[in-house]
């Protein structure tokens, strides 16, 4: 079986009431494609953080601790826990030097809120839940009802619904810069 992400690695963000599907699929197809995932919260790594349906997930790292030049690709779930994240300072800095380093940034649903206090959506076609419309096109987005939008190096989906297509355009990315 081919493995198109053998010796790419992947930071997944997490923090309590993430929505549960939004990180696991992404992270097990990430998984299955040949990547090392490092899934990573506010806290010291070795922490147990409960999803939005209660499925729990232990972080490996601290956001803090962590460059994206150790990276090749940043994933952040939604639920609640992006309005977490994004408060973050050292997070937020941490999203931007991955987006100024052309490296990919992919989010769903609530996601949106990371990218928006990173600031790194302006000029960019994105999309994500309905409920986040007016908060990207106020941070200078264009938003579009898609179940995924791929703009340079964002990738970006409304809804668990769309996590195959959301997954998808993650691996045609990597093929794309690799192939």
């Amino acid at each position: 079986m081919s493995k198109p992400l053998t010796g790419k690695r992947i930071l997944i963000q997490v923090a309590d009431t993430y929505e549960d599907l939004e990180l696991w699929y992404p992270k097990l197809r990430m998984i299955e494609a040949g990547a090392e995932t490092v899934v990573a919260g506010l806290d010291p790594a070795g922490r147990l953080y409960a999803g939005k349906h209660t499925y729990p997930c232990v972080s490996e790292a601290c956001l803090r601790d962590l460059d994206a030049k150790d990276f090749d690709a940043l994933i952040v779930p939604g639920g609640f826990a992006p309005d977490i994240l994004r408060r973050d300072a050292k997070g937020m800095a941490l999203t931007r030097a991955f987006h100024e380093a052309g490296k990919l940034v992919a989010f769903i649903c609530h996601a949106g809120w990371v990218p928006i206090s990173a600031r790194i959506v302006r000029g960019y076609r994105v999309t994500g839940c309905v409920a986040l419309k007016d908060d990207l096109e106020n941070a200078g987005a264009v938003w579009e009802d898609a179940s995924v939008v791929v703009d340079r190096n964002l990738i970006s989906s409304r809804r668990p619904a769309d996590l195959p297509d959301f997954c998808a355009a993650i691996l045609d990315w990597f093929a794309f810069r690799d192939g």
